[in-house]
């Protein structure tokens, strides 16, 4: 089984350990020599509303990112957070809202898997992990998949 079929799978498996927030197509760009930042693309769907607080790897130093045209610019900057509308999928991806790795301790080759936990937070402060094996795809692959 290649490596990015066992990851995709362990992706899925681990979505739905949490009922209430399911994660599909996950993966992160894959990087070229020198590169120190990347970043990590997915679909996120709760079953009640809650919101992502945090993203953590141990592959590099991670922030919730969103990418916005302010003034005729494209500009990208941390968020807090990213509320996740119950029942709405809310997508994470290349020019918008992602997950960003920087200082990167190695580079991400295609099919590598790294390991990305996601920290949720619901109305009542009460918070739950999942952890995630996201596979790692081609820098021209955002829209193959």
């Amino acid at each position: 089984m290649n490596k990015f079929l066992l990851a995709s799978l362990l992706s899925l498996a681990c979505a739905s350990a949490i009922a209430q927030v399911t994660v599909n197509d996950a993966w992160v760009r894959a990087t070229v020599p020198q590169q120190k930042a990347t970043g990590a693309f997915m679909q996120l769907n709760s079953v009640k509303g809650t919101r992502l607080i945090d993203a953590q790897s141990p592959v590099a130093r991670t922030e919730i990112h969103e990418m916005a045209v302010q003034d005729h610019v494209m500009r990208m900057r941390q968020i807090s957070g990213l509320d996740l509308p119950a029942g709405q999928n809310v997508a994470l991806k290349p020019g918008g809202y992602h997950i960003m790795f920087f200082d990167l301790k190695q580079p991400v080759r295609e099919g590598d898997v790294i390991p990305l936990t996601l920290t949720f937070e619901d109305k009542d402060k009460k918070r739950e992990t999942l952890e995630l094996q996201v596979p790692a795809r081609a820098l021209n692959s955002a829209a193959k998949h």
